[in-house]
């Protein structure tokens, strides 16, 4: 029975404690974080120990697996001292929020032979699933465009948002690894454009609440980007996959699928579902399921360190396009040693 720890107590951390709990592969250990409080709540609720000290809790020799679902600036550290003791992570992503500390952090993860999976959840819903077998069961020929909207119901808290590393890191990077996933093919050019339309306050900590990108590939196909803070209809996730034979298309989740027929409306429905967890908690719990049965199994993860690299990599090109006002040019082997010198040769 594989034993898994937890590191953090927050809103993630909740979600794959809860999917340890319910994992029949694996026992939830126990779940550390030094806010005190959440942690004994959380452990009671889920029977398993409270430790309020991170390393502590790696260095338990009852504990073969750790998952990181700390704050973004620890994820590092915590990765490199689990993968020193030869113990398996699931991390959060980004793997930082700092594309050059991610790179140097990635080659010592590699020289210790460290197994790290990044979670990038949503690859395990159940629509983006769907859609990958239709492609590889070459249900609609060639891909020719692939369409991505993403849109929050609301704006987060400016105090989240300051530390959140901006729009493209914090929001579009779950899109770009989407985009990565669907088309198959690595981009080599990004364009990206960005607007405050929602708040204009948000120049004072430079990012943005609304984006739109365009990425293209060796091939020619295309992927296309639409982000938004704020959505007042509810949460706005759909995909659009156009190909040579056909067009594949996920529609929003609401509670129901009922639908209403009366005088006064024609088809009325419930309104969409208004959280990310509400939305993806089965892809979140398939996730952790996948982490676990790769261990037991002997399998290699589905997601890995390259993948958090090219979409943080994608992160930062948008912002460099979005800065100069010009398409991007994106090595599709990853970037060079110095990120700075890549943006820098490849502007168009």
């Amino acid at each position: 029975m594989l034993k898994v720890a937890i590191l953090g107590a927050g809103r993630i951390a909740q979600i794959h404690s809860k999917s340890a709990f319910l994992n029949s592969q694996c026992e939830l250990k126990l779940i550390a974080d030094p806010w005190k409080e959440g942690v004994d709540k959380l452990a009671n609720e889920l029977h398993c120990e409270a430790c309020y000290d991170y390393y502590e809790a790696i260095d338990r020799d009852d504990v073969d697996a750790i998952v990181i679902a700390t704050a973004t600036d620890l994820h590092i550290d915590l990765m490199l001292h689990a993968v020193k003791r030869k113990k398996p992570v699931l991390c959060e992503k980004p793997i930082d929020l700092d594309f050059q500390r991610s790179i140097t952090a990635v080659k010592e993860i590699q020289s210790h032979d460290g197994k790290v999976m990044l979670a990038f959840n949503r690859r395990f819903d159940e629509d983006t699933i769907a859609i990958k077998e239709a492609i590889l069961n070459n249900e609609i020929g060639e891909i020719r465009q692939v369409i991505i909207t993403s849109r929050d119901p609301g704006m987060q808290p400016v105090e989240y948002l300051k530390t959140s590393g901006g729009i493209f890191k914090d929001m579009t990077i779950h899109d770009f690894d989407t985009a990565r996933y669907i088309l198959g093919e690595e981009p080599i050019e990004i364009f990206a454009t960005a607007s405050r339309l929602v708040d204009e306050e948000l120049a004072s900590i430079n990012d943005y609440d609304t984006c739109s990108i365009t990425l293209k590939t060796q091939s020619g196909k295309q992927c296309i980007i639409n982000n938004c803070r704020e959505a007042v209809y509810g949460y706005d996730q759909r995909i659009e996959v156009l190909g040579s034979q056909g067009l594949l298309k996920t529609q929003n989740h609401r509670p129901t699928t009922l639908k209403k027929y009366t005088l006064d409306f024609t088809g009325a429905q419930k309104p969409l579902l208004n959280f990310f967890l509400q939305r993806y908690i089965s892809s979140y719990r398939k996730e952790f399921d996948v982490f676990v049965s790769c261990l037991v199994e002997g399998n290699e993860f589905p997601t890995n360190l390259f993948d958090g690299l090219q979409a943080l990599y994608l992160a930062v090109c948008a912002i460099a396009s979005t800065e100069s006002n010009k398409a991007i040019a994106v090595n599709p082997e990853g970037p060079k040693e110095s990120l700075t010198d890549d943006i820098g040769l490849f502007l168009l």
